[in-house]
């Protein structure tokens, strides 16, 4: 059984990913970083769909962490053979003229360092076994450039930057890069939205709804999936058509 982790899937739309690829024959290591609790009950949710996951801390920005965290998965699950770069933080609206370098490297720090310190860890083994599968979750606020949304913005360019590059450098490997760019997909941070709330947002989506966490998580199944084998270092965006590359 191939074992996927993904990372931040205590809630939102890692838990949701998490869930699908459990659903789809993947053994899942469900990563958090303090929502134990949250994590446990997604785990306990598959397992009760006839799943097998397990609940994993570790910050995956800090590299002690990450190593330990993919040691664990390996000695409890086996080796990583999917890699869903989920986690995220805080993504506060700052305007040009008060963004600082640390606001900068807040962002960097989920979108370019963690993917980073995440590949590592798992790429030997993807190496050893000629197949891998790497899906970053970016976003489509790269092509909306929202105002206040510089650092944020910048931070998931460069992480498509390095899908691209991955891909070229780990394809020989057998290993597809390959990144998820949802629209706005409400989840739990959002907090509670009513339908006036989405009206203006949903009157410029072509298909005329809002995302849900389960289109997001189709994108990544089929990424993961062997359906994919020849796919690699393409932006797949998951928004109804909101905005168009």
């Amino acid at each position: 059984m191939t074992v996927a982790l993904v990372s931040g899937a205590s809630r939102g739309l890692g838990a949701a990913i998490a869930k699908r690829l459990a659903a789809d024959g993947f053994a899942v290591a469900v990563n958090y970083a303090s929502s134990r609790t949250q994590a446990e009950q997604v785990v306990a949710e598959i397992r009760a769909a006839g799943g097998t996951a397990e609940a994993f801390g570790g910050d995956v920005t800090d590299e002690a962490s990450v190593v330990k965290l993919v040691e664990e998965v390996r000695a409890a699950l086996g080796p990583v053979g999917v890699l869903v770069c989920n986690a995220t933080g805080p993504q506060p609206e700052i305007a040009a003229d008060r963004v600082t370098w640390e606001d900068h490297l807040g962002q960097l720090a989920f979108f370019v360092k963690s993917p980073t310190l995440l590949l590592q860890a798992v790429l030997a083994d993807m190496r050893a076994a000629r197949r891998g599968r790497v899906v970053q979750i970016g976003s489509d606020v790269f092509e909306r450039s929202l105002p206040g949304m510089s650092a944020y913005t910048a931070a998931k360019g460069a992480q498509w930057g390095l899908t691209r590059v991955w891909a070229k450098e780990l394809g020989a490997d057998g290993i597809t890069v390959n990144l998820v760019a949802p629209g706005w997909v409400p989840v739990e941070r959002h907090g509670e939205l009513t339908d006036e709330d989405l009206a203006g947002y949903v009157a410029d989506v072509p298909m005329g709804r809002i995302g849900v966490p389960g289109d997001v998580a189709a994108a990544v199944a089929y990424l993961a999936s062997d359906d994919a084998s020849f796919i690699t270092g393409q932006r797949l965006t998951v928004n109804g058509g909101h905005n168009m590359d």
